[in-house]
Formats: structure tokens, C-alpha cells, sequence
């Protein structure tokens, strides 16, 4: 089993700077297997129990989040001018190393993950792997039979990229403005910019599902939280590569 520095796995914890929790465990407040070690390059493993001021810290490999994001800020780390998404993270949650995997422009809200799992956000983010996103949108104007077959088709963007096949639904006959999109690829705006090559403008737009995951209801926008194991165990499932 894989070991990492106790300063390390404290500061990848949330618990602080590296020289914070270094400190902290000069000064005797960290226990391993019921131990004061005061030398933050001891070796700890996932199987060893990490006691920090008194709290038993439930340690994972990686760590998974989920988040309703709200339509007031863009999907960055930092940025010197507008607020982020990390902005609504606690001040624990962004010591984690947290990073969003994909993103949403700034006025789009609803499901965005955040993770420390390089390698997953490769693969949901990757257009070799073609993870389908499901999104619920409102239009302008009334969405019709044309415009589904062109969706279908793939459609040529105002700098000319035409987009991969995608699908486009109109769950409810009576409302024709209100539709559900599935996408396999993220190009910037790139559903907006969709409808607007069709004449067309998204007055709404809500990211709904990623691959496996749906997001969770009852989050409000800006409120997130960790996912539950049957989630993650979801989110590690190869999704089929959709043709």
C-alpha cells in the first residue's frame, strides 16, 4: 500500500499550508495509530489511522464533489477579476487540491464535478472518450422537427467547426421551447452557439447529468457536496462510447 508524508496528507486534507500542519505536528497534535509523531516526513498509508486535534480524519485515495453550480461565476481555479467556482467551496475543501473537471460557461448552472483524481478528469473530459452531458435548456423560440434533424446532423458553428452528431428532444409537445440536449463534446458555448447558427437563442441552460452521474435535486445553486459511494462507484464505470 502506497505511503505518503504526514505533511502531506494532512495539507491534502484541508487542514492547511504545508508549513501550517508541519507546525502543528512539531507541537505533538497529530497521532498515528495512537502515537505522537512530531516528524512530518513519517510515512503513513490509507490503512494507518491519522488522529488531528483529537478528530479522526477519514482519509480516501481520491476525492469526489459534486456541485449545482450557480449562473454568477465562471469555471476556474482563480481569476483576478471574476468570482469562481472554488469561491464556493469552504476554506477546508479548497486546501484539497479540488480541481472542477470540464466546465460551465458562466451562465450556465447545474452539475459540475470537482476532484483530486487526475487521471478520472482525463477521462471525462477527453473527446476520445465521448462521456455523453445531459442538459435541460429553454429557447426563444419553439424548437421543431428541422431543428432536431440537424442537431442530429451536426451543425456548423460561426468559425465553422461543424459539431458531432448530437441529440436534441422535446420531452413536452405542449411547451416546444423548453428541450432536453445530449452532447459528447464541449466546445466553448458550444450549445448556445448551436441554436444561434439555427436562428435561435438559449434563455436557460441547466447541465442535468455527466456520464453516470445525475445531479442531486435537492442542492440549491451553489451548494455542493462529496458524492456517496454508490455515486462514486457510477462515476468510475466506463460509460459506452456513444456513436
Amino acid at each position: 500500500m502506497a505511503k505518503d508524508r504526514l505533511d502531506k496528507v494532512l495539507g491534502n486534507s484541508g487542514l492547511g499550508s504545508r508549513s501550517d500542519v508541519k507546525k502543528e505536528i512539531h507541537q505533538g497534535l497529530v497521532k498515528v495509530n495512537g502515537v505522537v509523531i512530531k516528524d512530518p516526513g513519517f510515512k503513513v498509508s490509507l490503512a494507518d489511522e491519522v488522529i488531528y486535534y483529537e478528530e479522526k480524519l477519514t482519509r480516501k485515495e481520491f476525492y469526489y464533489f459534486m456541485m449545482n453550480k450557480a449562473p454568477d461565476c465562471i469555471t476556474a481555479t482563480e481569476d483576478p477579476r471574476e468570482k469562481t467556482v472554488m469561491d464556493y467551496l469552504s476554506e477546508r475543501h479548497r486546501n484539497m487540491n479540488l480541481f472542477p473537471v470540464g466546465r460551465l460557461d458562466k451562465e450556465t448552472e447545474g452539475l459540475l464535478l470537482f476532484t483530486t483524481d487526475g487521471t478520472l478528469a482525463h477521462y471525462y473530459t477527453s473527446p476520445k472518450h465521448f462521456v455523453e452531458k445531459e442538459y435541460y435548456a429553454e429557447i426563444s423560440e419553439s424548437v421543431t422537427n428541422e431543428d432536431i434533424i440537424n442537431f442530429e446532423q451536426g451543425i456548423v458553428l460561426d468559425d465553422g467547426y461543424k459539431t458531432l452528431p448530437a441529440r436534441l428532444a422535446i420531452p413536452n409537445s405542449e411547451t416546444p421551447n423548453v428541450v432536453t440536449v445530449w452532447l459528447k463534446e464541449g466546445k466553448y458555448r458550444q450549445i448556445r452557439r448551436m441554436f444561434q447558427s439555427l436562428g435561435k437563442e438559449v434563455v436557460y441552460l441547466k447541465r442535468v447529468k455527466m456520464g453516470n452521474i445525475k445531479l442531486d435535486p435537492a442542492l440549491s445553486l451553489g451548494t455542493y457536496r462529496e458524492l456517496t459511494e454508490d455515486e462514486e462507484i457510477l462515476l468510475k464505470q466506463k460509460t459506452p462510447i456513444i456513436q
